[in-house]
């Protein structure tokens, strides 16, 4: 018979139990056994953990067996499979640290040809196992303060002096004198306020013979705003504030003081604790149209941010995962480290040794966070307008998935047909809009045309491509309006070298004879079944200005086989440039900003064949239905746009801010988490799947 894989791994606990039996009952060694036993098997196979349905930490536990039933036959070691799996090479029992001895493996056919007893009353110890039983991990009870003498009882001010008085005195211990009123007024300033007394404050307190002069002192002080500024330091200590990013480029945050003085208020408004603890962990969703409720989300993004992996390093590259994981790991820890005082971030790489917190807790923990980033976020301080920006949002969010109910109607009836048409228009600039201030790339001047010149974009990767559309530029320097600056001959490459020595590929060649200026009418190369990401446009003879010469250009197309342009957004790089912005920069190459080419009746043309297959997808009710949501869509979001705009910022958590290099929102859509196998980013643990958003398992079950 086959054993499955996890009736394996119980049998190798098992292994260990009848060791530990049969040395107890057999030869003596018992202690040996045990050790061996309790640090090998019973990590997985407990009370708590019992994986495959099996507990080895008692009789009851053994004798109730494992989820496939028993594994031993006790008086008949052969025909127990546990003797089976251990004593055989295919799986490898136990899986870990190696087969069991002959001699272990004999000492367990002992132990079972003898009844494979186990000894009634004994719970063996887990020496990893998380101890659930803990004080700080109990419910809070309420406890009466300790019975003390009359004479003690003169010392109690408050219940916590009973509890404290009563330990002392169990370790022989005494009270230090009452501080002298000089002394006992330092003291509490320095405590609340973390500043001295004044001489006049000190003279004033000497001088109050009231008996509730202390009282009083204290009330002052909790009603100064130093206090809040004294204790706001204490907490922000704890979730890593601080002004800048640190990592190698420690950029200033510009609007993290805002959360550093929500703390300060807070604690000066002496706010209920559960409320604080919602603000700063879910605010926008437990109090939504409140200004606090998104203050007091820069708790999460306080700690450390590296701009470099989150700005500067693109989605594909192996060290982006290595900082979203870093970045949520922050948040993870802070958390849990300020709210229970756990430190989970234990378990990022193995189980937790001490708190019951396994790897699969942690990364469930990981996946709260999943969807959120750090950056600023705006904020008002009218809560009527905030309340009503959130009532127009969710009516948006409404209106928009109806809409894309009877989209997704219109796409499975006409498939890529509209998608392709909708792609082309907007692509296209209006033509009776204004020109743009970005006219496109421009190349130093030169005196002469006989020279070279070339412009090169980066496409981060080495991508699949299907054609290169080159847009001349338009500028009426000199009466020279259409194809300003289009090169008289050029040449088109690509390559995965950037400095374009090795592995160039030529996908256009103009250099041998003078090509007519386009005027602004799109360029149309040929590049498929070439995969590449670098693309090279190179003039070999320069344009003429008005008497001397340019290489210039509006805007640069790399179109995939899948119809996007993989070029848009891209860096450029070049042999030199003008950079006059905003008209003219390497930048605005691949801006997707260039001087409209098409006609308003190709447009009309477009628009009309547009709604030719949305009408023949949908029945006339789904037509006027679409028609209201259109209305209903532009209604909504006019009166988005007409409301006050919040000119506050704060750094905080978010799903939705503006994009900055490769640093992009997520718009509330969860990036993957996974458990990495010691912890390691590239070691996933595919088969277990993506990580839902959980608790800590062992808490949730006391």
């Amino acid at each position: 018979m086959t054993f499955r894989p996890s009736t394996r791994r119980l049998v190798c606990g098992f292994a260990f139990a009848c060791i530990f039996t049969a040395a107890a009952h057999a030869d003596g060694t018992f202690e040996m056994i045990r050790s061996i036993f309790e640090s090998r098997c019973v990590t997985c196979h407990n009370a708590h953990t019992h994986k495959g349905g099996l507990s080895l930490q008692s009789a009851a536990g053994l004798s109730a067996g494992s989820e496939h039933g028993p594994v031993v036959t006790a008086g008949k070691p052969d025909a127990s499979k546990l003797i089976e799996m251990i004593s055989g090479t295919s799986p490898k029992m136990p899986k870990k640290g190696g087969p069991l001895s002959d001699q272990q493996v004999e000492a367990l056919r002992q132990w079972i040809a003898a009844g494979a007893r186990f000894p009634a009353g004994v719970t063996l110890d887990d020496k990893y196992a998380a101890d659930v039983n803990w004080w700080s991990l109990k419910p809070i009870a309420n406890v009466s303060p300790p019975q003390l003498t009359a004479e003690n009882q003169r010392w109690v001010r408050n219940p916590i002096d009973s509890f404290t008085l009563a330990k002392m005195r169990q370790k022989g211990l005494t009270p230090s004198p009452r501080a002298d009123r000089r002394t006992l007024i330092r003291r509490v300033y320095f405590d609340l306020t973390g500043l001295p007394p004044s001489f006049d404050e000190v003279d004033q307190f000497l001088r109050d013979d009231d008996p509730a002069a202390y009282d009083k002192l204290v009330d002052s002080l909790l009603a100064s705003p130093a206090y809040g500024e004294r204790w706001a330091t204490h907490w922000l200590d704890t979730v890593h504030y601080g002004d800048t990013h640190g990592y190698d480029k420690d950029k200033v945050r510009t609007h993290a003081w805002p959360y550093r003085d929500y703390v300060v208020r807070a604690f000066n408004e002496d706010r209920n604790y559960s409320r604080f603890v919602k603000e700063q962990l879910a605010g926008d969703v437990f109090y939504p149209g409140t200004a606090d409720g998104i203050l007091g989300l820069g708790f999460i993004a306080a700690g450390p941010w590296d701009f470099v992996g989150h700005v500067e390093l693109s989605d594909n590259q192996p060290d982006k995962k290595i900082v979203r994981n870093l970045d949520r790991d922050d948040m993870v820890a802070v958390t849990m480290n300020t709210f229970t005082s756990m430190t989970v971030q234990c378990a990022r790489c193995h189980n937790h040794k001490f708190d019951p917190i396994s790897q699969e807790d942690y990364y469930a923990l990981q996946a709260v966070f999943a969807a959120v980033d750090r950056a600023d976020r705006p904020y008002t301080t009218d809560p009527s307008l905030d309340r009503k920006r959130h009532e127009l949002k969710d009516r948006l969010s409404a209106l928009q998935r109806e809409q894309q109910q009877l989209h997704q109607i219109i796409a499975d009836k006409v498939g890529g047909s509209l998608e392709s048409i909708d792609k082309t228009i907007a692509a296209t600039p209006q033509p009776d809009q204004p020109q743009r201030p970005q006219f496109g790339y421009h190349s130093q001047i030169a005196q002469t045309s006989e020279q070279t010149k070339w412009v090169q974009i980066d496409l981060d990767a080495a991508t699949a491509l299907d054609r290169i559309v080159l847009h001349p530029a338009y500028d009426t320097f000199a009466d020279i309006g259409a194809g300003f600056g289009f090169p008289v001959r050029y040449k088109v490459e690509a390559s995965n070298d950037p400095k374009f020595v090795t592995d160039v590929r030529v996908l256009a060649d103009h250099t041998e004879a003078d090509v007519p200026n386009p005027g602004v009418d799109a360029v149309v190369i040929d590049a498929s079944k070439v995969t590449a990401r670098y693309i090279r446009i190179t003039a070999t003879m320069l344009a003429l200005r008005r008497g001397d010469y340019i290489f210039a250009l509006a805007e640069v197309d790399v179109i995939t086989p899948d119809s996007d342009n993989a070029a848009r957004g891209k860096p450029v790089s070049s042999l030199d440039s003008i950079e006059a912005p905003v008209r003219w920069a390497r930048a605005n190459l691949t801006d997707g900003i260039y001087y409209a080419a098409t006609s308003q009746s190709e447009l009309a043309a477009l628009k009309a064949r547009r709604m030719t297959l949305i009408d023949s997808a949908l029945n006339p009710s789904q037509r006027s239905r679409l028609n209201e949501l259109r209305k209903e869509l532009d209604a909504a979001n006019h009166q988005l746009q007409s409301l006050a705009r919040p000119r506050k910022m704060v750094y905080a958590a978010t799903t939705d801010f503006e994009s900055q290099g490769n640093f992009t929102p997520t718009h509330s859509k969860p990036r993957p988490v996974y458990k990495l196998i010691r912890g390691s980013e590239s070691n996933p643990d595919t088969k277990l799947g993506p990580m839902q958003p959980g608790a800590i398992s062992e808490i949730k079950a006391l």
